[in-house]
């Protein structure tokens, strides 16, 4: 059972806690991830992307000129692909990009990356993380003092407004929820942030 110190939002140690085994001491399963990661990327595109072929493009009804006689190449239509503002071959069109994974594979992949950002010693567990008002300074100073660099995920138990809408200004920081948890964000981002209340619910889910 691996045990890591917590700190408070100034950067001392006040005390340690146990980590669960089945959560934070799970081998990596790299084509298990790869399949996950993927999934979920697939999964935030639109698939809106299209194009027009040579029958949508407007015009070119008629033959440009007559099939013999004029010396050039036969053609039949303006909106052919050859031609400038014809339509397009191959080209995208409206489609479903979902790519569906079964839940006990996404709560395997949750596993293997907090265990991996663990063993990398890139997970930091604080004893509450709240803030008392809405000041990106107070994210930019608790990140100085825990040394954690600027490319963080911050995970909370609940949703916590200040601390939401202190840190949204910071590109590389990101604030979530245990219950939005993705094996992307958490491999994604260099280090991972959460507090006591956060493990027990991560071990609380993902424990059984």
């Amino acid at each position: 059972m691996p045990t890591v110190p917590v700190k408070n939002l100034e950067g001392e140690v006040v005390g340690e806690i146990h980590l669960a085994d089945a959560v934070f001491d799970v081998p990596a399963n790299p084509a298990l991830l790869h399949r996950v990661v993927t999934a979920y990327l697939a999964n935030q595109r639109e698939g809106t992307a299209a194009t027009k072929t040579r029958a949508m493009v407007r015009g070119g009804g008629r033959k440009p000129w007559r099939q013999k006689g004029t010396g050039r190449a036969r053609q039949g239509s303006i909106r052919a692909p050859h031609w400038r503002h014809g339509g397009v071959v191959f080209g995208p069109h409206p489609r479903d990009y979902t790519q569906r994974v079964p839940q006990k594979m996404r709560a395997a992949a949750i596993r293997q990356a907090l265990s991996a950002k663990l063993r990398e010693k890139e997970l930091t567990v604080v004893d509450r993380l709240a803030l008392p008002a809405i000041k990106t300074k107070q994210v930019v100073r608790f990140l100085q003092r825990l040394e954690l660099g600027e490319n963080v995920l911050i995970i909370t138990r609940t949703p916590d407004v200040n601390l939401k809408l202190s840190a949204r200004n910071l590109p590389e920081v990101k604030t979530t929820t245990t219950d939005s948890l993705n094996a992307y964000q958490l491999l994604k981002y260099h280090q991972i942030l959460l507090d006591r209340d956060a493990v027990a619910a991560i071990e609380g889910v993902f424990g059984q």
